[in-house]
Protein backbone atom coordinates (compact mmCIF):
# COMPACT_ATOMS: atom_id res chain seq x y z
CA UNK A 1 0.00 0.00 0.00
CA UNK A 2 1.33 3.44 -0.94
CA UNK A 3 1.73 5.57 2.19
CA UNK A 4 2.97 8.72 0.46
CA UNK A 5 1.21 11.55 -1.35
CA UNK A 6 1.97 14.87 -3.00
CA UNK A 7 1.23 18.31 -1.59
CA UNK A 8 -1.69 20.39 -2.88
CA UNK A 9 -0.38 23.16 -5.15
CA UNK A 10 -1.81 25.87 -2.90
CA UNK A 11 0.73 24.93 -0.21
CA UNK A 12 3.64 26.01 -2.43
CA UNK A 13 4.32 29.67 -1.65
CA UNK A 14 5.14 32.26 -4.29
CA UNK A 15 8.31 34.39 -3.92
CA UNK A 16 6.10 37.29 -2.78
CA UNK A 17 4.43 35.14 -0.14
CA UNK A 18 7.78 33.83 1.06
CA UNK A 19 9.05 37.37 1.54
CA UNK A 20 6.00 38.20 3.68
CA UNK A 21 6.60 35.03 5.68
CA UNK A 22 10.18 36.13 6.31
CA UNK A 23 8.96 39.44 7.72
CA UNK A 24 6.31 37.83 9.95
CA UNK A 25 8.77 35.20 11.16
CA UNK A 26 11.39 37.78 12.05
CA UNK A 27 8.83 39.75 14.07
CA UNK A 28 7.71 36.66 15.98
CA UNK A 29 11.33 35.81 16.84
CA UNK A 30 11.87 39.39 17.97
CA UNK A 31 9.05 39.06 20.52
CA UNK A 32 10.76 36.07 22.17
CA UNK A 33 14.00 38.05 22.49
CA UNK A 34 12.23 41.20 23.67
CA UNK A 35 10.39 39.47 26.52
CA UNK A 36 13.41 37.65 27.98
CA UNK A 37 14.56 40.35 30.47
CA UNK A 38 11.01 40.60 31.83
CA UNK A 39 10.88 36.92 32.81
CA UNK A 40 11.75 36.74 36.50
CA UNK A 41 10.40 35.56 39.83
CA UNK A 42 7.42 37.55 41.08
CA UNK A 43 6.14 38.47 37.62
CA UNK A 44 2.74 37.16 36.51
CA UNK A 45 2.21 35.52 33.15
CA UNK A 46 -0.47 38.15 32.46
CA UNK A 47 2.16 40.88 32.81
CA UNK A 48 4.26 39.11 30.19
CA UNK A 49 1.25 38.91 27.89
CA UNK A 50 0.57 42.63 28.28
CA UNK A 51 4.16 43.50 27.38
CA UNK A 52 4.12 41.21 24.33
CA UNK A 53 0.79 42.51 23.08
CA UNK A 54 1.91 46.11 23.40
CA UNK A 55 5.11 45.33 21.49
CA UNK A 56 3.32 43.49 18.68
CA UNK A 57 0.56 46.05 18.23
CA UNK A 58 2.35 49.33 18.91
CA UNK A 59 6.01 48.71 18.07
CA UNK A 60 5.74 46.15 15.28
CA UNK A 61 2.42 47.50 13.98
CA UNK A 62 1.33 43.89 13.62
CA UNK A 63 -1.48 41.65 14.86
CA UNK A 64 -1.20 39.05 17.66
CA UNK A 65 -2.82 36.04 15.99
CA UNK A 66 -3.98 34.35 19.19
CA UNK A 67 -6.24 37.19 20.36
CA UNK A 68 -9.81 36.12 19.62
CA UNK A 69 -8.65 32.85 18.06
CA UNK A 70 -10.22 29.42 18.21
CA UNK A 71 -13.78 29.86 19.46
CA UNK A 72 -15.72 26.60 19.16
CA UNK A 73 -18.84 25.04 20.69
CA UNK A 74 -18.07 24.75 24.39
CA UNK A 75 -14.77 26.61 24.08
CA UNK A 76 -14.28 30.38 24.34
CA UNK A 77 -11.93 32.24 22.02
CA UNK A 78 -8.37 32.66 23.32
CA UNK A 79 -8.02 36.23 24.58
CA UNK A 80 -4.27 36.75 24.86
CA UNK A 81 -1.30 37.50 22.61
CA UNK A 82 0.86 34.61 23.86
CA UNK A 83 0.50 31.18 25.41
CA UNK A 84 2.39 30.81 28.70
CA UNK A 85 2.97 27.18 29.67
CA UNK A 86 4.73 26.60 33.00
CA UNK A 87 6.32 23.36 34.24
CA UNK A 88 3.78 20.53 33.67
CA UNK A 89 1.68 22.58 31.23
CA UNK A 90 2.30 21.13 27.77
CA UNK A 91 0.82 23.91 25.64
CA UNK A 92 -1.82 26.66 25.35
CA UNK A 93 -1.38 27.93 28.90
CA UNK A 94 -3.55 31.01 29.48
CA UNK A 95 -1.79 34.10 30.89
CA UNK A 96 -3.15 34.98 34.33
CA UNK A 97 -2.56 37.56 37.04
CA UNK A 98 -2.69 34.65 39.48
CA UNK A 99 0.14 32.70 37.87
CA UNK A 100 3.25 34.16 39.50
CA UNK A 101 6.59 32.88 38.27
CA UNK A 102 9.07 31.36 40.74
CA UNK A 103 12.80 30.77 40.45
CA UNK A 104 13.42 27.37 38.89
CA UNK A 105 10.19 27.32 36.88
CA UNK A 106 10.47 26.39 33.22
CA UNK A 107 8.27 28.55 31.01
CA UNK A 108 7.31 28.20 27.38
CA UNK A 109 6.16 31.30 25.51
CA UNK A 110 4.42 30.67 22.19
CA UNK A 111 3.72 33.64 19.93
CA UNK A 112 2.25 34.09 16.47
CA UNK A 113 2.46 37.44 14.69
CA UNK A 114 0.44 38.45 11.62
CA UNK A 115 2.00 41.05 9.31
CA UNK A 116 0.49 41.94 5.93
CA UNK A 117 -1.77 38.90 6.20
CA UNK A 118 0.97 36.32 6.83
CA UNK A 119 1.85 34.44 10.02
CA UNK A 120 5.10 33.82 11.89
CA UNK A 121 4.81 31.22 14.68
CA UNK A 122 7.51 30.29 17.18
CA UNK A 123 8.08 29.31 20.80
CA UNK A 124 10.89 28.58 23.22
CA UNK A 125 11.68 27.67 26.81
CA UNK A 126 12.93 30.03 29.52
CA UNK A 127 14.32 29.11 32.95
CA UNK A 128 13.08 31.58 35.56
CA UNK A 129 16.05 32.87 37.56
CA UNK A 130 18.49 31.07 35.26
CA UNK A 131 18.80 27.89 37.34
CA UNK A 132 16.56 24.85 37.62
CA UNK A 133 16.83 21.12 38.27
CA UNK A 134 19.11 18.85 36.26
CA UNK A 135 16.02 17.07 34.94
CA UNK A 136 14.32 20.28 33.81
CA UNK A 137 17.50 21.52 32.12
CA UNK A 138 17.95 18.23 30.29
CA UNK A 139 14.30 18.14 29.24
CA UNK A 140 14.54 21.62 27.72
CA UNK A 141 17.77 20.72 25.91
CA UNK A 142 16.30 17.52 24.51
CA UNK A 143 13.16 19.33 23.30
CA UNK A 144 15.27 21.88 21.42
CA UNK A 145 17.57 19.25 19.92
CA UNK A 146 14.53 17.16 18.93
CA UNK A 147 13.18 20.12 16.97
CA UNK A 148 16.56 20.59 15.28
CA UNK A 149 16.79 16.89 14.38
CA UNK A 150 13.35 17.04 12.80
CA UNK A 151 14.33 20.17 10.89
CA UNK A 152 17.51 18.50 9.64
CA UNK A 153 15.51 15.88 7.71
CA UNK A 154 13.65 18.46 5.62
CA UNK A 155 14.43 19.23 1.99
CA UNK A 156 12.71 19.09 -1.37
CA UNK A 157 11.76 15.43 -1.89
CA UNK A 158 11.81 14.30 1.75
CA UNK A 159 8.68 13.15 3.57
CA UNK A 160 6.67 14.31 6.56
CA UNK A 161 7.26 10.96 8.24
CA UNK A 162 11.01 11.61 8.19
CA UNK A 163 10.49 14.52 10.59
CA UNK A 164 8.45 12.60 13.13
CA UNK A 165 10.73 9.56 12.97
CA UNK A 166 13.86 11.59 13.70
CA UNK A 167 12.19 13.38 16.61
CA UNK A 168 10.68 10.26 18.16
CA UNK A 169 13.86 8.20 17.86
CA UNK A 170 15.96 10.87 19.54
CA UNK A 171 13.52 11.75 22.33
CA UNK A 172 12.87 8.14 23.28
CA UNK A 173 16.61 7.39 23.25
CA UNK A 174 16.88 10.09 25.93
CA UNK A 175 14.18 8.32 27.99
CA UNK A 176 11.58 11.03 27.46
CA UNK A 177 8.30 10.86 25.52
CA UNK A 178 6.76 12.73 22.57
CA UNK A 179 3.23 14.12 22.88
CA UNK A 180 0.96 12.57 20.23
CA UNK A 181 -2.21 14.68 20.46
CA UNK A 182 -0.73 17.99 19.25
CA UNK A 183 1.48 18.65 16.26
CA UNK A 184 3.07 21.15 13.90
CA UNK A 185 1.15 22.58 10.97
CA UNK A 186 1.25 24.31 7.65
CA UNK A 187 1.22 28.09 7.92
CA UNK A 188 1.02 31.14 5.65
CA UNK A 189 -1.97 33.41 5.19
CA UNK A 190 -3.78 30.78 7.27
CA UNK A 191 -2.66 30.21 10.89
CA UNK A 192 -3.21 26.44 10.99
CA UNK A 193 -3.16 24.86 7.54
CA UNK A 194 -2.20 21.57 5.94
CA UNK A 195 -0.15 19.53 6.51
CA UNK A 196 -0.29 18.24 10.05
CA UNK A 197 3.33 17.74 11.11
CA UNK A 198 3.42 14.81 13.52
CA UNK A 199 6.38 14.50 15.86
CA UNK A 200 6.42 10.70 15.68
CA UNK A 201 6.16 8.27 12.79
CA UNK A 202 7.93 6.30 10.10
CA UNK A 203 10.53 7.43 7.58
CA UNK A 204 9.45 7.65 3.96
CA UNK A 205 5.74 8.06 4.71
CA UNK A 206 3.22 10.87 4.42
CA UNK A 207 3.26 13.98 2.28
CA UNK A 208 6.20 14.48 -0.05
CA UNK A 209 7.74 17.84 0.80
CA UNK A 210 8.44 20.41 -1.90
CA UNK A 211 10.45 23.61 -2.06
CA UNK A 212 8.22 26.56 -1.24
CA UNK A 213 6.22 24.86 1.51
CA UNK A 214 6.12 26.53 4.93
CA UNK A 215 5.19 24.81 8.17
CA UNK A 216 6.05 24.57 11.85
CA UNK A 217 8.00 21.90 13.70
CA UNK A 218 7.18 22.07 17.42
CA UNK A 219 7.74 18.87 19.42
CA UNK A 220 6.30 18.71 22.92
CA UNK A 221 8.52 16.49 25.07
CA UNK A 222 7.42 15.08 28.42
CA UNK A 223 9.55 13.86 31.31
CA UNK A 224 7.01 11.11 31.99
CA UNK A 225 4.26 9.59 29.86
CA UNK A 226 3.23 11.17 26.56
CA UNK A 227 -0.47 11.31 27.41
CA UNK A 228 -2.02 14.68 28.21
CA UNK A 229 -5.15 16.13 29.79
CA UNK A 230 -7.25 19.14 28.74
CA UNK A 231 -8.30 21.34 31.67
CA UNK A 232 -11.77 22.76 32.22
CA UNK A 233 -10.90 26.09 30.57
CA UNK A 234 -10.80 24.07 27.30
CA UNK A 235 -7.38 25.49 26.39
CA UNK A 236 -4.73 24.51 28.94
CA UNK A 237 -3.12 21.13 28.22
CA UNK A 238 -1.16 19.42 31.02
CA UNK A 239 0.78 16.18 31.32
CA UNK A 240 -1.42 13.34 32.52
CA UNK A 241 1.09 12.35 35.21
CA UNK A 242 1.83 15.97 36.22
CA UNK A 243 5.50 15.65 35.24
CA UNK A 244 7.40 18.38 33.40
CA UNK A 245 7.00 19.19 29.72
CA UNK A 246 9.08 21.30 27.32
CA UNK A 247 8.63 22.54 23.75
CA UNK A 248 10.45 24.47 21.03
CA UNK A 249 9.03 25.67 17.72
CA UNK A 250 10.20 27.21 14.47
CA UNK A 251 8.44 28.14 11.25
CA UNK A 252 10.51 26.83 8.33
CA UNK A 253 10.60 27.14 4.55
CA UNK A 254 11.46 24.06 2.50
CA UNK A 255 14.23 24.72 -0.05
CA UNK A 256 15.83 22.58 -2.75
CA UNK A 257 18.70 21.62 -0.46
CA UNK A 258 17.24 21.93 3.03
CA UNK A 259 15.43 24.67 4.91
CA UNK A 260 15.37 28.35 5.73
CA UNK A 261 14.42 29.03 9.36
CA UNK A 262 11.95 31.90 9.13
CA UNK A 263 11.78 32.46 12.91
CA UNK A 264 15.53 32.28 13.62
CA UNK A 265 16.72 34.29 16.61
CA UNK A 266 20.03 36.22 16.45
CA UNK A 267 21.71 34.26 19.27
CA UNK A 268 20.77 30.85 17.85
CA UNK A 269 23.41 28.62 16.27
CA UNK A 270 21.73 27.35 13.10
CA UNK A 271 24.96 26.62 11.23
CA UNK A 272 23.93 23.00 10.64
CA UNK A 273 21.12 24.27 8.39
CA UNK A 274 23.23 26.68 6.33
Amino acid sequence: MNTTYTAPRRLIKTPEEIEKMRVAGKLAAEVLDMIKPHIKAGVSTLELDTICRNHIENVQQAIPACVGYGAAPGRPAFQHSICTSVNHVVCHGIPSENKILKNGDILNIDVTVIKDGYHGDTNMMYVVGGETSILANRLCSVAQEAMYRGMATVKDGSYLGDIGHAIQQYVESERFSVVREYCGHGIGNVFHDEPQVLHYGQKGTGMRLEAGMTFTIEPMVNAGVWQTKLLGDKWTVVTKDHKLSAQYEHTILVTQTGIEVLTARPEEDLSRFM
